[in-house]
């Protein structure tokens, strides 16, 4: 791709944020019609159970072709999700900056529900981000962050019977072929990333009470407030 084509770069950038959404959009639905199922009913759990096994097999090939597709499109042609990002990191002023225009809007926590919506932006422990586009990318900006701040207590996270299914199956863990969709956070630490909005939303706030950090200090900003915002201003 010619780089100095603006509007190649701004639809390419487009449909890597369409691949996302609708990966993410899938996760949601399986989840909202899960929920929606009378579990009381045996006829209709039934159902649901036959529906959840052929929707996550069909969901999983998409998810599988979707990150291939986008990873080749990012290589080719150079643009990267994270470019409209923009991080205090460990410019307090630039830092101060993102706080202060994320604070004019509302702000979200991990107590609500985020099915069907998008991030743009984050603050945790006084640390913002802006211009995130998925919930993936939040959910590693916010471990990545833990790991730096200290390393093995997220480790320990491996170990840790709440974060193991029934099923013997770990939400963090230092093989990666344990995983369904495995996330790289640091070296050899990976976490299940296969997960709807939600799902980012319950293991952000179950690590957060295991570590003994408090909830309310990751705020989250969605980009449905954002856009709104802006079009109150422009009329």
């Amino acid at each position: 791709m010619n780089p100095t084509n603006p509007r190649a770069t701004v639809r390419t950038r487009q449909i890597l944020h369409d691949l996302e959404a609708v990966r993410e959009n899938l996760l949601a639905l399986s989840d909202d019609i899960w929920l929606s199922i009378d579990h009381n009913d045996p006829e209709a759990l039934e159902g649901g159970v036959e529906f959840k096994r052929a929707f996550n097999a069909k969901a999983a090939a998409f998810d599988v072709v979707a990150s291939e597709l986008s990873e080749l499109v990012q290589q080719y042609t150079s643009v990267r999700l994270e470019e409209s990002e923009q991080s205090g990191g460990a410019d307090h002023q630039a830092n101060d900056r993102i706080i202060a225009e994320l604070n004019r809007e509302e702000p979200h926590s991990l107590e609500e529900d985020f099915t069907f919506k998008r991030p743009h932006g984050v603050i945790f422990q006084s640390k913002a981000t802006t211009g995130i586009t998925t919930w993936q990318r939040l959910y590693e900006l916010v471990l990545r962050q833990l790991y730096d701040d200290d390393p093995e207590r997220l480790i320990t996270l491996c170990d840790h019977p709440d974060f193991t299914t029934n099923r013997g199956n770990p939400t963090f863990t230092r093989d990666q072929d344990r995983l369904r969709k495995a996330m790289q956070i640091c070296g050899g630490l990976f976490v299940e990333s296969n997960l709807s909005a939600n799902g980012v939303r319950d293991v952000l706030r179950r690590v957060l009470e295991t570590i003994g950090i408090a909830t309310d200090t990751l705020q989250i900003f969605l980009r449905q407030d954002r856009d709104a915002g802006r079009s109150a201003d422009e009329s």
